[in-house]
């Protein structure tokens, strides 16, 4: 059974971009415009990792980190952060972010990151 994976990006061309590359490396992808979307979705159906941008409209990626604490067991999930807005690494890692990547980035290094979790 193909791993879930919730990708949480405002920027539209980002998520088809990744949808595409992260399905034909046998994933299944749901996508989420914001924070207030991705906690939607995980509350309905849950990935088996998340990729999370900060800077997002109406919910950023810090204030998703702490809501989702409040999903019973979503703490699990693992997630990684991609953004472009760097030296927030350590804020992130103690809210449980596994991995923290700036942007531009390779897929390559996205998609092994991904591996190492799912």
């Amino acid at each position: 059974m193909a791993k879930k994976i919730l990708i949480i990006d405002d920027d539209p061309t980002l998520l088809k971009m990744l949808e595409t590359f992260l399905s034909s490396h046998d994933f299944t992808v749901d996508t989420a415009i914001d924070g207030d979307e991705g906690l939607a979705h995980i509350k309905q159906q849950r990935p088996d990792l998340i990729i999370l941008d900060i800077q997002m409209p109406k919910m950023n990626g810090y204030t998703f980190m702490f809501e989702l604490k409040k999903i019973p067991g979503a703490l699990s999930i693992p997630v990684i952060v991609l953004t472009a807005k760097q030296g927030m690494a350590e804020i992130f890692k103690v809210e449980g972010v596994k991995e923290y990547i700036t942007k531009p980035f390779q897929t390559e290094v996205l998609l092994t990151t991904i591996k190492k979790y799912v």
